[in-house]
């Protein structure tokens, strides 16, 4: 597996080998093994998987205790998945990194605990698989404001269409006014 450092060196795009014929392909996205000798996580607690239409964007989510590391893929369709530094010590607080992923690539996001996580949906529909580090705690869940303009996220939104959000995510709060962790 390939490993690609990003703008946020803790955010990591994971390319695993791909072995293709004609009936298609077959990949490893997974081998508790090999992320330990990466130095990633070699064990989560809790697989989700989310479907949305195109214009959908959710986030920026994050847990404020019970913090989540989260192995990101999209296994149908085309997400740009985003990832905040939400970290206040942390040199690149307040910065954030954006990925395209897609189903026709077997590529994974890993983003460790301390960072927000958003994604946009670009294709008709799209299922994002994310396997997380610790349990999902409605009480610690947070979220900040997609369009904060301290973040400057590019969202790579379709001219003219204000995405789809949640009551929670319009909701959320500006960077400034998040809690954030130390």
């Amino acid at each position: 597996m390939e490993t690609v450092e990003l703008a946020l060196p803790e955010v990591r795009l994971l390319r695993p080998n791909v072995y293709e014929d004609e009936r298609g392909y077959f990949s490893m996205t997974f081998n508790a093994r090999d992320f330990g000798q990466l130095g990633l996580p070699a064990a989560f607690v809790q697989h989700n998987l989310s479907r949305s239409r195109r214009g959908t964007l959710r986030g920026v989510h994050y847990q404020l205790q019970h913090s989540q590391g989260k192995l990101v893929r999209c296994v149908h369709g085309q997400v740009f998945d985003v990832a905040v530094d939400l970290r206040r010590s942390s040199p690149t607080a307040g910065r954030w990194v954006g990925q395209h992923l897609t189903d026709e690539r077997p590529e994974l996001l890993w983003i460790p605990p301390g960072f927000g996580h958003g994604f946009y949906v670009l294709s008709e529909w799209a299922d994002v698989a994310y396997d997380v580090t610790d349990y999902y705690s409605p009480e610690a869940e947070r979220t900040v404001r997609w369009d904060d303009p301290t973040l400057g996220i590019e969202w790579p939104l379709a001219a003219n269409e204000p995405p789809l959000l949640s009551a929670k995510d319009s909701a959320g709060v500006s960077y400034d006014q998040a809690e954030l962790y130390d």
